[in-house]
């Protein structure tokens, strides 16, 4: 299995999409996670309410899944570079150290969110019209954080080993589930927003379930082993520093739903941030293959700079590269011309649907160029350059959309489309910067000191 998970034999393009097609399903199959609950919630007793409410505890899934990716993502590249030079033992024991670090990070993360909840949606902009939904959701989803942990955290891992089709089940499984429990709790047993909690908590523990089962068996290439289970202070700081651009990725698109939902409460009321809630989702579903394309590629960049396979890994770039644009593209085409079945698929409130289609038109103007972030991030990560890595999720999210968020509707009579326009902007601005300084400082650079 390991010559057989070896990408630097066979086509490249090959080794990407083995891993991409099923990280795509797998992606599609996570994001029905909280899209699905989107469904059925923003469906509850013809309001809008529950939807805005439930949207108000995303920055907190945020959160959670950025502490996932800081451990997950921040591991797997090493385990895939130690794997490509040959020290199985070295990848093995990286593998178990993230492990820990997420397991001990869940529960923390659990007793402060149960702590704080009430102060954390106050200033997440919940009303006193959407505070029961939102701290009713939050509440129950908080429980599960471990298991949110395990199973998004250690599929990277999976996936980096070469086993795509494992690592969509571990999604797969899960989101099934929640898909059949959503409308039995929610509906069925009468338990509205909290019932679509409990279904993606109960959902989540069996994908972790299954995520471990295989990672403990003979099966895998790098298994996890108790005796493994220590603390060891470099391989620590080597995860955490690797993993910390995604971790900011991550956590700063809960900083800026949080700089959206404020702005928006104030310019616009509930209506607008339940609009945000709507735009959130859709632009998960639309990402999704973008994301698996980016985190297929990963492994075999990993994989291949750690043997030195430089034209190998800058055929990986290409191919990304080259995907992503063509699909971002056919994505913001879509939305442009057809954006209504996307907002009516998750409420059909007159008033925010007819709020929504403009807000859409700006929000996603441009996102073609998202695809340029997608790919300089992943290729940074890939090859362990933690500094630019960090340095460019700060870049567009904290330097550019915060303040612009934040100014913009203050400026010309702008309002709440401001807020919508912020977005677009940073799409021609990050993602530019981004790639070009990727393509300078490394891509032509590959091979040659």
């Amino acid at each position: 299995m390991a010559v057989k998970n070896d990408f630097s034999r066979g086509s490249v393009a090959g080794n990407i999409l083995r891993l991409a097609v099923p990280l795509m399903l797998a992606q599609l199959v996570n994001v029905l996670y909280n899209v699905v609950d989107r469904i059925f919630i923003g469906h509850i007793g013809g309001s809008a309410l529950p939807l805005t409410g439930v949207g108000l505890c995303m920055p907190v899934i945020t959160v959670i899944s950025a502490f996932s990716g800081l451990f997950g993502m921040g591991g797997a590249p090493i385990c895939g570079v130690a794997r490509g030079r040959g020290d199985i033992q070295e990848a093995e024991q990286v593998q178990n150290t993230s492990f820990v670090l997420l397991v001990g990070c869940g529960l923390l993360l659990t007793v402060l969110g149960e702590v704080f909840l009430t102060p954390i949606l106050t200033l997440f902009g919940a009303s006193a019209d959407t505070m029961p939904y939102a701290a009713g959701y939050l509440r129950i989803y908080l429980l599960g954080t471990v298991f949110v942990m395990i199973s998004l955290g250690m599929n990277y891992f999976i996936n980096t080993q070469g086993f795509a089709g494992t690592g969509m089940l571990t999604v797969a499984i899960g989101a099934v589930l929640n898909l059949i429990l959503d409308p039995v709790f929610i509906f069925g047993f009468d338990m509205g927003v909290p019932g679509a909690a409990l279904a993606t908590i109960l959902s989540q523990a069996v994908s972790a379930a299954w995520a471990l089962w295989f990672l403990f068996s003979r099966r895998a290439i790098l298994r996890l082993r108790p005796r493994a289970f220590r603390w060891d202070g470099g391989r620590v700081r080597r995860i955490t520093a690797l993993g910390l651009s995604n971790f900011i990725a991550l956590g700063t698109n809960g900083v800026v739903q949080i700089a959206c939902n404020a702005t928006l409460q104030s310019f616009g009321g509930d209506l607008y941030v339940g609009v945000m809630t709507v735009l959130t989702a859709i632009r998960e579903v639309v990402q999704m293959p973008l994301s698996g394309l980016t985190n297929g590629a990963q492994p075999v960049m990993s994989f291949n700079y750690g043997a030195s396979q430089w034209e190998r890994v800058k055929k990986a770039i290409r191919f990304m590269t080259v995907g992503g644009i063509v699909y971002a593209t056919a994505c913001w085409a879509v939305l442009f011309f057809f954006p209504a079945p996307f907002v009516l698929l998750f409420n059909d409130e007159p008033a925010l649907v007819q709020a929504a289609i403009p807000a859409l038109h700006l929000y996603f103007f441009g996102y073609f160029m998202m695809s340029l972030q997608f790919a300089g991030q992943a290729i940074f990560v890939a090859l362990g350059k933690s500094h630019q890595a960090i340095f460019f999720s700060l870049f567009r999210k904290i330097i550019i959309v915060v303040p612009l968020t934040l100014l913009l509707p203050r400026l010309f009579g702008l309002g709440v489309t401001g807020v919508f326009l912020a977005e677009a902007v940073s799409n021609f601005v990050g993602g530019t910067a981004c790639f070009v300084t990727m393509y300078l400082t490394l891509y032509r650079k590959l091979g040659k000191t």
